[in-house]
C-alpha cells in the first residue's frame, strides 16, 4: 500500500505509460507516413515511366490495380485476426505501391506545382483533424458512422456521374467528400487513441495488427482528402 503511494513509484508508473502511449502514435503515425512514401515514390516513378513511353498504363491496367486495392483494403480489414503482423504490414506494403500506380495519373492530370500546393493544404487540414480527433474526449464514433453512410452516397452519386459528366454534380462530390473525409479524420484518429488506452489489455501481436488497421485508415482518410480537394482546387494540365 505504501509502494502504491510513493510519489517516485507514481512517477515512474506515469512516465512508464506516456512511452508506451506515445510508442503507439510514433507505430501507426509511423506506418502511415511510410505508406504514403511509398504511395509518392511509385507514383513519381509510374508517371515518368508513363511519359517516356516506358510504362502503358491503360485504363485496364488502371481498373485491375483498383480491383487489387479493394482486395487487399478487404484482406487486411476483415481477416486481421488470422494475419501475423508481419504479414498485415507486407499487405499494407503492397496495398500502397499499388495504390501509387494508380495515383500517378495524378501527376499527369495536374502540374507539380498544383500537386504540391494540394499535398501541403491536406496535410494541415489532416494534421488539425487529427489533433481534435486525439484530444476530443467525447466519443467521435457517431459522427463516424454517420460519415461512412453518407460515403456510400458519395460513391454511387459518383458512378452515376460516370456517365452524365455533370461538372456541377462533379463539384458538390468533392465538396462533400472533403466534410466526409475531414471527419473520418478526426474519428480514426481518437482510434488511434483508444488503442494506446487499451494496449495494456491487449497482446503485442494484436497491438501491432491493430496499429496497422490505424494506419491504413489514416492512409486512405488523407489520400481521398487529397484527391477531393485536389478536384476541387487543382488546375488540369491543357
Amino acid at each position: 500500500m505504501n509502494g502504491m503511494m510513493d510519489p517516485d513509484a507514481l512517477a515512474m508508473r506515469s512516465e512508464a505509460r506516456a512511452v508506451s502511449v506515445n510508442r503507439i502514435y510514433n507505430f501507426v503515425y509511423g506506418w502511415m507516413a511510410v505508406g504514403l512514401a511509398i504511395s509518392g515514390i511509385v507514383a513519381w516513378v509510374v508517371a515518368n515511366a508513363i511519359r517516356a513511353g516506358e510504362f502503358p498504363l491503360t485504363r485496364g491496367l488502371w481498373m485491375l490495380c483498383a480491383l487489387v486495392e479493394v482486395g487487399l483494403v478487404m484482406a487486411i480489414s476483415w481477416g486481421f485476426r488470422k494475419l501475423s503482423p508481419l504479414a498485415a504490414a507486407v499487405l499494407f506494403a503492397i496495398f500502397a505501391a499499388v495504390n501509387g500506380m494508380t495515383l500517378s495519373v495524378v501527376l499527369l492530370v495536374y502540374s507539380v506545382a498544383t500537386v504540391q500546393l494540394t499535398f501541403f493544404i491536406t496535410a494541415g487540414m489532416f494534421a488539425g483533424m487529427a489533433l481534435i480527433g486525439t484530444l476530443c474526449e467525447r466519443s467521435l464514433s457517431g459522427i463516424g458512422r454517420i460519415c461512412v453512410m453518407a460515403l456510400w452516397g458519395v460513391i454511387i452519386a459518383s458512378v452515376v456521374n460516370w456517365f452524365m459528366r455533370s461538372s456541377t454534380l462533379d463539384f458538390a462530390i468533392s465538396l462533400i467528400g472533403v466534410v466526409l473525409f475531414t471527419g473520418l479524420t478526426a474519428w480514426d484518429a481518437q482510434k488511434v487513441r483508444l488503442l494506446a488506452e487499451q494496449e495494456g489489455a491487449l497482446d503485442g501481436a494484436t497491438v501491432r495488427k491493430l496499429g496497422i488497421l490505424c494506419a491504413l485508415e489514416l492512409y486512405l482518410d488523407f489520400v481521398n482528402l487529397f484527391l477531393y480537394l485536389l478536384r476541387l482546387l487543382g488546375n488540369r494540365r491543357n
